[in-house]
């Protein structure tokens, strides 16, 4: 599992660009809602794949949601979105 800085150098180097509000807006996700870095590259990772962009209210919706229904690991976030229909596996 990547850390949160080792996951956004990554995605980074494949051509993604964040800007320095982008950066503060996922770091301030992370302190709001005390969520573990995988949870927070996998709010990343589904917000890119579904906006096709870096949306900070998107991210931070997906990140409320997954921590209020305690989902702790990506494949639980991945089976939670499918349940509710959010995103198309």
């Amino acid at each position: 599992m990547k850390t949160l800085e080792e996951y956004l150098l990554f995605l980074e180097s494949k051509g993604f660009s964040f800007g320095e509000d982008a950066v503060g807006f996922i770091y301030f996700g992370k302190a709001y809602t005390n969520a573990a870095d995988e949870l927070i590259n996998t709010a990343i990772e589904c917000t890119l794949k579904i906006q096709k962009h870096f949306d900070g209210s998107f991210y931070m919706s997906l990140l409320e949601r997954f921590v209020k229904a305690q989902v702790k690991t990506r494949k639980e976030a991945l089976r939670y979105l499918k349940e509710e229909q959010l995103f198309p596996l």
